[in-house]
């Protein structure tokens, strides 16, 4: 069976004292602190830089100019390390607030850059569905990349979905 990756808003209890950017904002905050203890107790020097984008909160580590590769540990090979610090923090995260969170984590813009390569990606994909006529599915992605894609996708006016189980799950661009 097949679902779509979506992404749903949940509305704001109607008793909240906090906005949903401040939930958001304090998210970010929360998960700042913890990466900089994790920085601290590596030894590892690096800038935090707090924003939050859409619905979701953000928190990226910046190296610092003089050693742009001191951070490279923190990513690991295609961002598994940065997976496994993004899921530690956002258990940090739901530890002190008790709520799920969606926080990304970015570390010396690693998912930055790789956004950039899945937009072209899906933008060169769509082109080949227009040519063709036909669906094409893409090789096994992470949820980020999944995601990626989709909102690229749907940005050019076609549509996709995802398919497959994890960790081989997969997107697939299709004809209209």
């Amino acid at each position: 069976m097949s679902e779509t990756d979506t992404v749903t808003d949940t509305p704001a209890d109607e008793d909240a004292t906090e906005s949903p950017v401040g939930e958001l904002e304090r998210e970010a905050d929360i998960a700042a602190d913890y990466v900089e203890g994790l920085l601290d107790v590596l030894d590892i020097d690096g800038d935090i830089d707090m924003d939050v984008e859409g619905t979701r909160a953000t928190v990226s580590v910046i190296p610092d100019p003089d050693d742009p590769g001191a951070l490279d540990a923190l990513v690991g090979p295609d961002g598994e390390v940065l997976d496994a610090l993004q899921d530690l923090a956002r258990l940090a995260v739901t530890a002190q607030t008790g709520e799920r969170c969606r926080l990304m984590l970015d570390v010396a813009r690693f998912r930055a850059n790789r956004r950039a390569e899945l937009v072209e990606l899906a933008r060169s994909t769509v082109e080949q569905v227009r040519q063709t006529g036909e669906s094409v599915s893409l090789a096994p992605m992470t949820p980020f990349e999944r995601k990626a894609v989709h909102d690229a996708v749907a940005g050019a006016g076609l549509t996709s979905a995802s398919d497959g189980e994890e960790p081989n799950r997969y997107v697939v661009v299709q004809a209209q």
